[in-house]
């Protein structure tokens, strides 16, 4: 399937179609039926090579993202991988939101390039720092759970609602934000990145930057596997630990409470 057929699987009339502009904006960028006008640079490609980067990236989160959840099924057995896996989402989750910070800014800072590409439709504007902060804040509450270790990550923080929320409890709880935001930008970017990276098609204009931006990708995922390997010798306590432990008695004599 070519770049633009994915464009023609839903088609409307914008002005018949009864939905804010905001709306129509945002489904047809989600549906690769309109793209910003990315201007392609000399050296590390501009706009044109920023997008490429971030697409290739998000992807990449993509796969891992999917492997994450797949050991949320069994979480206790497999919480070697979960544990990995997550370590490997920072350096490609740092790496992205760099590609899009920088070009925020250089839009903000009024570069022509920049400028003639335009940002995002507004509702992916507006939905785009809640993505990164809760993948952030995930991210770091996990790394910060095999740090502490099972026990200190139960640590009761603060009570709300009559609920003991602990690190364990915020991390979950920032996982839930995290699925939401995350789950309605992956259907809003999936699309417009596979045509910019794997679905792209032959006659596309050449962008600059392919070396670099691939020295970008090989340097995330060499720092990804390094930082995978010392975070998992850190998480003994969770990989060896009972993650099904029984309650103990008041009385703190060992016993099992019964219930």
């Amino acid at each position: 399937m070519s770049a633009n057929s994915w464009g023609d699987m839903v088609t409307w009339p914008r002005s018949r179609s009864g939905l804010p502009s905001i709306v129509i904006d945002t489904l047809y960028a989600a549906l690769g039926r309109s793209h910003r006008d990315d201007p392609v640079a000399s050296g590390t490609g501009g706009p044109a090579g920023n997008a490429r980067l971030t697409a290739w990236t998000g992807l990449l989160l993509l796969v891992l993202s999917v492997a994450e959840l797949v050991t949320l099924i069994n979480v206790g057995g497999l919480i070697s991988c979960h544990i990995v896996i997550g370590t490997l989402l920072v350096p490609p989750a740092l790496l992205k939101t760099a590609s899009t910070g920088w070009r925020i800014a250089r839009y903000y800072r009024g570069n022509l390039a920049y400028h003639q590409a335009g940002p995002p439709p507004l509702l992916l504007r507006i939905l785009g720092p809640g993505v990164v902060a809760s993948t952030l804040g995930l991210l770091v509450s996990g790394l910060l759970l095999v740090l502490l270790g099972q026990d200190r990550s139960r640590t009761v923080l603060l009570t709300a609602l009559g609920q003991r929320v602990d690190w364990l409890t915020l991390h979950q709880g920032l996982f839930i934000v995290w699925a939401v935001l995350t789950g309605l930008h992956v259907l809003g970017r999936t699309v417009p990145a596979l045509q910019l990276t794997l679905l792209r098609e032959r006659t596309a204009r050449t962008v600059d930057g392919t070396t670099s931006r691939a020295a970008a990708l090989t340097g995330a995922a060499v720092v990804a596997a390094v930082a995978a390997f010392l975070v998992l010798s850190a998480s003994g306590s969770w990989r060896n630990g009972d993650h099904h432990r029984p309650l103990r008695s008041p009385a703190g004599d060992g016993t099992p409470a019964r219930p």
